[in-house]
């Protein structure tokens, strides 16, 4: 944890409502060194900032040298620069911190559009990176609105990849639909990741998940049981109620950007309560959810990857592309 607090002295910490660590520099994956052996490996780090304009311009002149080139356009323009990262997320990458031996990448939002992020599930980015373990830095204890939409991002998501799942299904099947609601869609998992990323995710991370997602499976037990091997009590597998009642229930609950999907996708018209009663009876349910979702996350990933060039530089970006390029064909 030293390394993480060293890292942080870097930077602003007024107005930080939540901070944390994530990737294969962080969390263990199959195929990487242990962690506290990896040298290479970029740490991931989100800052969610109270006050995202006052947190850029305090870093600017933390780090002044980084941002010299902006320095010459002007106030004018620095100011336009820090209200566009504000949309979403800005993202820096390939940090050097040589006197703490690594390199980091980071993003900063406002809490306010992860809120956002998380209920509506609009970009499914951040939101996304919270359906997997991550490594908190900075707790969210204390802040009981963001607090909430972390817990009910997590009831969501297992709620989602429920409509995605037959009747029996393990924990490893689990963990990778929850895990590919936020990489299936993504263009670069076609070129730039690791084709088998979700798998070293999950099969480095069972424990984790089981943790993370502890209070979801308790507020579902009435729709999923886990059932058990008779002499070691292990967990054999899951089976869940898959009623179109049931089905009905889970997408009530979808969040509101996945729920216009739904609605463009489906093969029905009318309000959403009327369209999910005939959504919930149909065979190919999985796949309309899955491709519904997979817009969401298509359209999120084009947008961060383009916006990226310009606030990490195109040297930089094309770098990082790069370094992840070579994980397709490593895999």
């Amino acid at each position: 944890m030293s390394l993480y607090r060293d890292i942080l002295a870097r930077f602003p910490r007024g107005g930080l409502a939540y901070v944390f660590a994530y990737g294969s520099g962080v969390k263990q994956q199959l195929g990487y060194k242990k962690i506290d052996q990896q040298k290479d490996n970029i740490i991931d780090l989100i800052f969610c900032v109270k006050d995202p304009l006052g947190w850029h311009a305090e870093n600017i002149e933390r780090h002044e040298s980084h941002y010299s080139t902006l320095r010459h356009l002007g106030p004018t323009f620095i100011m336009k620069y820090q209200e566009y990262f504000a949309a979403k997320v800005y993202f820096n990458t390939l940090v050097p911190l040589p006197d703490l031996g690594v390199n980091i990448k980071y993003g900063v939002i406002s809490r306010e559009h992860l809120l956002q992020d998380l209920s509506e599930w609009r970009y499914l980015y951040i939101a996304g990176r919270l359906h997997k373990p991550v490594r908190d830095i900075v707790p969210f204890e204390g802040d009981q609105l963001l607090t909430d939409a972390l817990a009910n991002n997590l009831n969501i998501a297992f709620q989602i990849a429920l409509l995605l799942l037959p009747e029996k299904f393990t924990a490893f099947d689990l963990f990778c639909a929850i895990s590919n609601l936020s990489y299936k869609g993504d263009f670069r998992m076609i070129f730039g990741e690791n084709k088998n990323k979700v798998r070293n995710i999950v099969k480095a991370q069972i424990p984790e998940f089981f943790k993370l997602y502890e209070p979801a499976m308790k507020s579902l037990s009435q729709y999923v049981a886990m059932k058990f091997k008779t002499k070691t009590r292990n967990l054999e597998y899951f089976e869940q109620d898959k009623s179109t009642t049931v089905n009905e229930h889970h997408l009530r609950y979808a969040p509101s950007e996945l729920r216009k999907r739904l609605l463009k996708n489906a093969a029905f018209k009318g309000t959403y309560a009327e369209v999910i009663v005939h959504l919930a009876m149909q065979k190919n349910l999985h796949d309309i959810v899955q491709v519904s979702v997979n817009d969401i996350v298509w359209r999120s990933s084009i947008t961060q990857s383009l916006k990226n060039i310009p606030s990490a530089g195109f040297v930089k970006s094309f770098a990082y592309s790069y370094r992840k390029a070579l994980k397709t064909f490593s895999a």
